[in-house]
């Protein structure tokens, strides 16, 4: 399915060292065709790391898309009813934001947009990125699963051995899935053996 003309929100949540692997797929989308819409949450915006300051990582975004980004929940809420997406992306998707998505919790501008999708009946596509997928955080993880509209970018264990509770997306594969949960699908398989892509 070709993504040409779609309108895609793109929601990065602060997975920081997950950027570098999440940048080259928005420019595939551009490339493609797409209208990407991009949405931060408040850390993205706000927080300097070892990996980069927030407003670089704003300004690169900016200049990929063409597009100002959406940073406050009062400019994501219009992605509901006056100007809808085709599709939201959270990718990164922290394990932080994955609980406050599974729970219904609305504090960022990226859950916002997710929220708005979903209340338009349009899909939701996840690109996990978090240390506890396999603790705590599981049962979230498998409430998204089990939730309609809602796909995953297929993940899996990223260095078992070392930090065998955490959990990544392939991120080469969102465009992918994208085209798949636009069709109601979800790409399979959706659990990979990630540590191999290392």
């Amino acid at each position: 399915m070709s993504l040409q003309g779609k309108r895609i929100g793109f929601g990065l949540t602060g997975s920081h060292c997950t950027y570098d692997a999440v940048f080259p797929e928005i420019q595939k989308l551009v490339n493609a065709g797409v209208d990407v819409v991009p949405i931060v949450t408040f850390t993205v915006k706000q927080t300097e790391t070892r990996f980069g300051a927030g407003e670089d990582w704003i300004a690169r975004i900016e200049e990929a898309t063409g597009r100002k980004v959406i940073d406050s929940i009062v400019d994501a809420e219009p992605l509901g009813p006056k100007e809808p997406l085709d599709c939201m992306v959270i990718a990164p998707l922290t394990g932080n934001s994955m609980s406050k998505f599974a729970n219904a919790l609305t504090d960022s501008p990226v859950l916002m947009a997710a929220k708005a999708t979903l209340r338009n009946g349009r899909p939701v596509v996840l690109g996990i990125s978090t240390n506890d997928a396999l603790g705590l955080n599981g049962v979230n993880l498998m409430r998204l699963m089990a939730s309609k509209h809602i796909y995953f970018i297929p993940f899996g264990q990223d260095d078992p051995n070392n930090k065998p509770n955490s959990m990544v997306a392939r991120m080469s594969s969102l465009d992918e899935t994208v085209a798949m949960a636009l069709q109601g699908k979800q790409l399979q398989p959706v659990i990979v053996e990630r540590y191999l892509d290392f």
